[in-house]
């Protein structure tokens, strides 16, 4: 009998847990949808301030006003932590076109981040059309020498996840230039990484590594739309000359600033949750879902928790990184001083997918963290959450160390995400405010739920 009573009782305990669980949810997604301030402060990063690139005014107005802003949720901490990031300015609108017999074609082009500029008044050869680095190899430097590098691979449309799509292709921006330089070409032109045909170059880092300043050759990306004219035009006139013309220009690193707002715990204020997005955003739009949406959406979990009067368990810290896109300076930063000052991080959630319709959260964390999370989906499901999976979860949490860390990246549809990434039209107008608010609270309630219980 007295084994069937502790039974009852402790069925009784947990029903009563899964019960106030429910209620805590539905609390914090109503807060979000009614009465959060993430899609305003949204507006003003992106048509206030605008494009924050790292080292600019931009990023430096940026800095200030999410501090501002954190200031007056009242929490326990807002602080700023110093960084050296990268200035990098792209000049002067980018020009292209194809010397196609007596017309001349032109072609919506950037430049890519952290390239090199071309010569003053621009750059003319002749173009070698590739699907792939290994192709530019297989031509060896006697083919490549003095050309144009013309990389012309699609994101494979086949791949439901995006993501995928992108990581199969952004090779040849990311090693383009480096690998063609070697070979001796002239120059670069990327197709830009988007599954839509449009006119809108996107941009992206290329990383030249070690290679001397005065070898470098420039890049750019062309628009989709673009690379099928071009390819088309070069299939007509395999001779035909490119020009294109670019002013970028990379200074001396400069002082720029992570922006931190924390909660601290109430039992176990020595252990760290992190929430966060990249306040830096690339210069061509204003970075609304790139990575304005992460930055408002991990305020707002703090939002929400003070508005509900929630104490947390452990220390909860918003991070605002700069300089995710061209260096990642502000997530190593974040994870030097952690190691610093011996703090201890048991958990970790990035949102830097845009701010479309939350799917779910791909998860980094051994077997029994990943199952004990997974088992929280039916708390999800009435929000039409249902992606609980292992995968990549941020580049800026990436670094993050602890003896023992569960890290997490909130999982929005993906299918529009590369329509806006890095290009011109990533603007406040295509976000949708429900869609961001869904995700501020699908983070939130992951918090609470990680806060309450902990890990095993």
């Amino acid at each position: 009998m007295k084994k069937i009573t502790v039974l009852l009782l402790l069925q009784a305990s947990l029903s009563f847990s899964q019960t106030t669980d429910e209620q805590m949810l539905k609390e914090i997604y109503k807060s979000a949808l009614t009465d959060s301030k993430c899609y305003s402060w949204l507006d003003d990063l992106s048509n206030k301030i605008g494009s924050r690139l790292s080292g600019s005014v931009g990023a430096e107005k940026a800095v200030l006003y999410t501090k501002k802003e954190l200031e007056t949720l009242g929490l326990d901490k807002v602080y700023l932590q110093e960084v050296m990031v990268p200035k990098w300015v792209r000049g002067e609108k980018e020009i292209a076109y194809l010397i196609h017999g007596k017309k001349k074609v032109s072609f919506p082009i950037c430049a890519l981040g952290m390239s090199v500029a071309t010569p003053k008044d621009g750059l003319t050869a002749n173009v070698i059309e590739v699907k792939s680095l290994e192709e530019l190899k297989a031509l060896g430097s006697e083919k490549v020498k003095g050309k144009i590098i013309f990389f012309n691979r699609p994101m494979n449309p086949e791949f439901v996840e995006t993501f995928h799509a992108y990581g199969s292709c952004v090779d040849q921006r990311s090693s383009g230039a480096r690998e063609a330089g070697e070979l001796g070409a002239s120059g670069v032109i990327v197709r830009s990484m988007n599954l839509r045909l449009d006119d809108f170059p996107h941009t992206g880092s290329t990383n030249y590594k070690d290679i001397a300043l005065d070898k470098r050759i420039p890049a750019a990306a062309i628009s989709t739309n673009g690379a099928e004219a071009l390819s088309k035009l070069l299939k007509e006139n395999p001779n035909a000359k490119l020009f294109f013309k670019q002013s970028c220009k990379q200074f001396d690193d400069v002082l720029s600033y992570n922006v931190v707002g924390e909660i601290t715990g109430k039992e176990f204020p020595n252990k760290i949750m992190v929430v966060g997005g990249h306040l830096d955003s690339w210069d061509l739009g204003d970075g609304s879902h790139d990575d304005g949406a992460g930055c408002v959406q991990s305020m707002a979990v703090l939002e929400m928790f003070k508005k509900l009067n929630y104490k947390p368990k452990n220390t909860i810290r918003a991070v605002l990184f700069m300089n995710e896109e061209n260096g990642v300076k502000g997530g190593l930063k974040y994870e030097e001083l952690s190691n610093k000052n011996s703090e201890n991080h048991i958990f970790a959630l990035e949102s830097d997918s845009g701010g479309f319709t939350p799917r779910g959260f791909s998860i980094d964390a051994d077997n029994t963290n990943f199952d004990k999370i997974s088992n929280w989906k039916s708390l999800f499901e009435p929000y039409l959450i249902h992606i609980f999976r292992k995968g990549h979860t941020g580049v800026d949490i990436g670094p993050l160390k602890s003896d023992k860390i569960v890290k997490v990246g909130l999982q929005p549809d993906s299918q529009r995400y590369f329509d806006y990434h890095h290009a011109a039209n990533d603007t406040f107008d295509a976000v949708n405010k429900r869609e961001l608010e869904l995700g501020a609270a699908s983070m939130a309630a992951l918090m609470y739920l990680f806060d309450q219980y902990g890990l095993q």
